[in-house]
């Protein structure tokens, strides 16, 4: 089945490259140019965001200098980032890191979620992704409460390299 079937009528969820990180995903809106910045090790970071009835869609993407051939180490790595962007994200709140997910059943990779209030009363719902090569963090976030079928769908919507 494929993910258009799942989408409300009228609603286009198509599919972006995420730059040259090999990486790519699916998106209610066009998020335009993924902008490129390098991290203080030296990674790659990709950033795109854009908005459709109200909810914000977004990604960050890191293309790691270094891979992490471990996935435990992977999925440590994942949430000190995710903890890392909460203070630039102005968040306030958060209900604690659910693990245990995998990107479309890969065992090689790692996947955490959450849900975040802000300072300005947005709310949040973030899922991290890696596969010791690559973190990404997917995040809807809107005043009103968000619909998890559909922010779901963009949650997972997600492709690493190789998928």
């Amino acid at each position: 089945m494929s993910l258009y079937s799942y989408t409300s009528v009228g609603q286009s969820f198509k599919k972006y490259t995420i730059g040259n990180s090999a990486c790519s995903g699916y998106f209610y809106c066009d998020p335009g140019t993924f902008k490129l910045e390098a991290s203080p090790d030296g990674s790659d970071v990709y950033t795109g965001e854009c908005g459709s009835e109200e909810i914000y869609y977004g990604i960050i993407c890191v293309k790691l200098k270094d891979k992490i051939n471990d996935m435990d180490g992977s999925e440590k790595m994942l949430i000190s980032y995710l903890d890392y962007l909460k203070p630039s994200l102005n968040i306030t709140s958060s209900a604690g890191y659910g693990k245990g997910h995998r990107l479309k059943n890969r065992e090689d990779t790692r996947g955490v979620i959450d849900y975040w209030k802000d300072k300005d009363g947005f709310n949040w719902k973030i899922k991290g992704w890696t596969d010791g090569k690559i973190i990404a963090v997917m995040y809807a976030y809107a005043k009103k409460d968000l619909p998890e079928n559909k922010v779901n769908l963009f949650l997972d919507g997600l492709l690493l390299p190789g998928m």
